[in-house]
């Protein structure tokens, strides 16, 4: 045994207990929620439930306002994530590929949504929003999302269409492509790893988002993360459980779905300020 650490080397030895706490720390909780969600009778200090069942599950969906919040979300961040990429996407090829007076700061005020606190900044918001008769609408809650989703649809795909090489589009043009052409066949294609990931955070950031809709869109309309807070407190922690699932495995896996665009290079140059 000895012999064997020796040879495996102490270095290595630190670096699989880090990745075992690692995994601990992140897998643990989730672990825990599968147990509690599919628990039929549990008491301390045994590791394991007594019983095995699925009448939490029942219970969560037999609520109609979860059912609601569920399919409330959902279809909000669609929304959210098809009007971003409509209205960011051109803006971000602009950054990229034009030159214009204060494109570094406009660039950069996208920024500014996640730099102050944002209940503050929702507050502000919510003020006009009144003052137009916005709230407790639906316009009203997608325009709350895409404010707070802006950096994430602009900054990655700019990186992306930037990360296109002009070489590229120059030699299409030159036998003959239109620019729309070139735009169609070659850029956007070049870039839509980056634009993919961009929407990933936009739908997921929609999904997550709490503050705003509860600000702008209560009573009227309540999505998942709002119904969370009232399971938490006005139901077992069982079912809490089943619905932190119900809101954690879009995110899984979505992820798990866009892991080949999901890179080290797409994300740091997604937040490169040129």
């Amino acid at each position: 045994m000895r012999w064997y650490l020796k040879a495996i080397g102490p270095r290595k030895i630190v670096e699989f207990l880090i990745l075992v706490v690692f995994v601990i720390f992140f897998l643990g909780p989730l672990l825990n929620l599968a147990i509690l969600a599919f628990t039929g009778k549990w008491s301390y200090p045994d590791v394991l439930p007594h019983e095995w069942s699925l009448k939490w599950w029942t219970f969560v969906f037999k609520q109609e306002d979860i059912a609601k919040s569920i399919s409330l979300s959902f279809g909000i961040a669609t929304i959210v994530t098809a009007l971003s990429i409509v209205l960011c996407i051109p803006a971000a090829y602009a950054f990229a590929r034009i030159r214009f007076p204060l494109s570094r700061f406009f660039l950069f005020s996208f920024l500014l949504t996640h730099a102050f606190p944002k209940m503050g900044l929702y507050v502000s918001i919510a003020v006009l929003f009144y003052k137009l008769g916005l709230m407790n609408t639906l316009i009203g809650v997608v325009l709350i999302h895409m404010i707070n989703v802006l950096m994430f649809m602009t900054w990655i795909p700019t990186a992306a269409f930037r990360n296109v090489h002009k070489a590229q589009e120059e030699s299409a043009r030159d036998v003959g492509a239109s620019p729309f052409r070139v735009f169609r066949s070659i850029t956007l294609p070049m870039a839509m790893p980056g634009i993919i990931v961009a929407s990933i955070f936009t739908f997921l950031n929609s999904l997550d988002e709490a503050q705003g809709t509860f600000l702008v869109g209560i009573p009227n309309y309540k999505t998942m993360p709002i119904v969370m807070y009232s399971i938490i407190s006005d139901y077992p922690a069982y079912a809490g459980a089943v619905f932190s699932i119900i809101l954690t495995a879009p995110t899984i896996i979505l992820l798990l779905a866009a892991q080949r665009f999901v890179s080290a290079d797409i994300m740091s140059s997604g937040f490169q300020l040129k």
